[in-house]
């Protein structure tokens, strides 16, 4: 199945098709991301349970900087993309 599946999207690609991006980074964002999160949560509370609060802790941080990091690239796309509507558009 996974074979038919690349040659799908091999001969779509070839032909000229788009791949709906919007529609990967949605599915990405509505069905893995919820799913990683929660294992990420999991191992969190299996280690503090081990007494190993100091690890969860410098993890649970590193994981929000990378979410702040990943949140931050997203504003400044949707920022970056209105200057440069602003900045480039032509006045007729």
């Amino acid at each position: 199945m996974m074979r038919e599946t690349l040659w799908t999207v091999a001969a779509h690609a070839q032909a000229g098709a788009e791949i709906n991006t919007q529609g990967i980074i949605g599915f990405f964002l509505s069905k893995i991301a919820p799913i990683l999160l929660a294992i990420l949560g999991l191992i969190f509370i299996a280690r503090s349970n081990k007494g190993e609060v100091s690890r969860v802790l410098t993890s649970s941080t590193i994981a929000i900087i990378g979410i702040a990091f990943i949140a931050g690239a997203v504003v400044l796309v949707a920022v970056g993309s209105g200057l440069v509507d602003v900045l480039f558009s032509s006045e007729d």
